[in-house]
């Protein structure tokens, strides 16, 4: 087996079937559930969702407001000022263009405030099944490790070579496998490279 072959073998050994951490109801509960996600936790990050989406529980709830209660919720999480606001905005456009509806046109959506292409990636993924490969700061650590990347390589050109390693119809399971991977095995700090199957192909 090729690199890529024996990285693919092994997160399906380890990770069959990987879930979305980030608990939602609805599309638009999970497009803010993963524009808040950055530089936090999905830990954190569901912690405060089930209070904002139980106290606001539509989009015209949200949108209604007021950005210090806003900010009161999602204190916990980094730049909660600017993550009120984005919330807010987010909600605004979904009900007064959008009749609530959220769009699934990739470049409308990275209109929306706070939201970028990763967050969109994420949401047509999970919500929709869209060949998409999301790249978040675990999966671009794993693949320049792994040497599926370039260490001088940015978060699009990772993506790019991602895709053309892995089969298109897996591209949504190899991110949240690459995801849970980096977050609980090939960590940032003391990864788990003892028992890693993959330690002789990696960099570190």
């Amino acid at each position: 087996m090729n690199r890529v072959e024996i990285v693919a073998s092994y997160l399906d050994e380890l990770l069959p079937n990987p879930p979305c951490e980030l608990h939602y109801h609805n599309d638009y509960e999970l497009l803010i559930a993963v524009m808040l996600s950055a530089q936090t936790t999905d830990k954190r990050v569901n912690e405060v969702t089930s209070i904002l989406f139980s106290r606001y529980p539509t989009l015209n709830d949200l949108k209604e407001a007021s950005l210090s209660s806003l900010e009161s919720i999602l204190r916990p999480l980094g730049s909660f000022r600017k993550k009120a606001q984005y919330v807010q905005g987010i909600a605004s456009i979904l009900v007064d263009q959008y009749e609530g509806k959220m769009p699934i046109q990739r470049e409308v959506l990275e209109t929306f405030p706070g939201i970028g292409r990763k967050t969109v990636s994420v949401v047509l993924s999970e919500l929709y099944d869209f060949p998409e490969f999301a790249v978040d700061t675990h999966v671009e650590r794993v693949s320049k490790r792994l040497l599926l990347a370039q260490q001088k390589d940015n978060v699009l050109e990772v993506e790019r070579k991602l895709k053309r390693k892995f089969k298109k119809a897996e591209w949504g399971r190899r991110h949240k496998q690459m995801v849970l991977f980096g977050r609980y095995y090939c960590k940032a700090m003391k990864p788990q490279c003892e028992s890693c199957k993959l330690k002789d192909l990696c960099k570190k």
